[in-house]
């Protein structure tokens, strides 16, 4: 396959470099094009962007990967868009989005520009991943060769999935034998963590996000990494829906 790897930590990150040298490895046409920034939580945002702002793209190095990379000023979300409009030689059939240092999981992926990432390929045809491995508090992990071995194995899947499926992968931040297997999840009703707000007194806001201390069921991806397995969920984009008794054309005012 031809495909594009991106995430929202920025060019530099680990967790991109272990990816983009993984799936090369599986014999497949890679490109990376991340920011040149940590664009964590920026969701589907393109911009900001002003009318004819410039996009600038420049070309990086990663250790140990012959394929082309390039770092862009602007969210993972542009990263898709403009490599779909072919700015860059390769027409993805897929986009990889991580490794994520920490879990997208439950409702949560909302906010996450690295699920983004995998939604907006969706728009334009292609397929996605999105990858992320569990992390306590502001460490790195430390397996992350484990999240890049599960996600070699959905390769074969995705290739033959149906067009515009787009998986939500999570991990466990464990040695590969140490993880249970691989299993379907629904998505929890909260994430990993949450929002907080403190207001100072002098009036300015504090926002961070905090663990969520709930206990998820087994069937959720978020209780599922809890109980070391690594989790997977099919993911849908915006779509409309008639509300019951309506049909689409009929007049909601008169």
């Amino acid at each position: 396959m031809q495909i594009l790897v991106t995430n929202d930590d920025g060019i530099d990150s680990i967790g991109l470099h272990v990816l983009a040298r993984s799936i090369e490895q599986c014999g497949h046409d890679v490109l990376v094009v991340a920011p040149n920034f940590d664009a964590s939580g920026t969701g589907a945002s393109i911009g900001p962007l002003a009318k004819n702002e410039e996009v600038i793209a420049q070309e990086a190095q990663i250790e140990g990967f012959d394929g082309r990379a390039f770092a862009l000023n602007g969210p993972p979300a542009l990263c898709v868009i403009t490599s779909h409009l072919n700015a860059f030689d390769l027409l993805p059939e897929l986009v990889v989005s991580g490794i994520n240092p920490g879990l997208n999981t439950g409702r949560a992926t909302l906010h996450s520009g690295t699920v983004s990432a995998a939604m907006t390929a969706q728009n334009f045809g292609s397929k996605g991943i999105a990858v992320s491995i569990d992390s306590a508090g502001d460490n790195l992990p430390d397996h992350w060769d484990s999240a890049a071995e599960y996600l070699a194995k959905l390769l074969p899947y995705i290739a033959t999935a149906s067009p515009k499926t787009v998986l939500n992968l999570s991990v466990p931040d464990l040695p590969l034998a140490s993880i249970h297997g691989l299993k379907w999840a629904r998505l929890a009703p909260f994430g990993s963590k949450r929002s907080a707000l403190k207001v100072e007194a002098d009036g300015k806001l504090t926002f961070g996000l905090i663990d969520t201390e709930y206990a998820p069921d087994q069937e959720t991806d978020l209780g599922l990494i809890k109980s070391g397995f690594a989790a997977v969920s099919e993911l849908s984009g915006i779509a409309a829906k008639a509300p019951v008794g309506s049909a689409y054309g009929d007049a909601l005012l008169v």
